[in-house]
């Protein structure tokens, strides 16, 4: 009879999941010690078909589940493999940087580096998040697909706890006091936390070269 009492996972609920990622041969990717905090009922805290699994489930579940890449990061799209001259870019420079959009220079003679501007669409609000996966003497690479695209993942879930949202957190659709997180990918909903392009160039960094991501 208690357990009718126990409050489970449904829409506007706070839900705490210890979690982790393996590949589809169960190579390890990504086991945080401390849990993700999602807002349940469709906000993007996490995958769709994990969320379904999750629905109507209390604390002390626990489950494995597979997402193909079209249920998570999505097929690798080789269009998204970008080349751009170093020289439009900041110094230092290093392997697993990150920003948005795309860089365009506008030309300095004699400078030691062209300003940056992102690459955007006006109409498009799901800014790219391009990451540095080579530089030569010459060139950089970038690559906007997520580092997981193209993966079949598993992942395994505990749920630690369970209550329900504060009005607040429905309206902002996340947990107060949390960043909202994809399996530790930053949600890029809420732009407030974030520096755009120019704003990263004027200070002449980038993007935390470690960040708490997927991969």
């Amino acid at each position: 009879m208690f357990d009718e009492f126990r409050m489970k996972i449904a829409k506007n609920t706070i839900v705490s999941l210890r979690y982790k990622l393996t590949d589809a041969q169960n190579n390890v990717i990504e086991e945080p010690d401390s849990p993700m905090v999602y807002l349940h009922g469709g906000y993007d805290g996490t995958f769709p078909k994990i969320e379904t699994m999750l629905d109507g489930q209390d604390v002390g579940y626990e489950a494995t589940i597979q997402l193909e890449p079209n249920e998570a990061f999505g097929d690798y799209d080789p269009e998204l493999l970008k080349i751009e001259p170093r020289v439009r870019f900041p110094e230092p420079l290093e392997v697993g940087m990150q920003f948005e959009g795309v860089p365009e220079a506008e030309a300095q003679e004699g400078a030691e580096a062209a300003s940056l501007a992102a690459e955007v669409d006006d109409g498009d609000e799901d800014t790219l998040i391009y990451t540095v996966t080579d530089v030569a003497d010459n060139q950089v690479v970038l690559d906007g697909n997520h580092p997981l695209a193209g993966m079949a993942l598993r992942f395994w879930v505990q749920v630690e706890d369970i209550r329900e949202a504060t009005r607040n957190e429905i309206e902002n659709g996340h947990p107060e006091g949390a960043e909202s997180f994809i399996f530790g990918m930053p949600n890029d909903q809420d732009g407030d936390d974030e520096e755009d392009l120019d704003s990263l160039l004027d200070n002449s960094t980038l993007n935390n070269p470690n960040p708490r991501t997927l991969h």
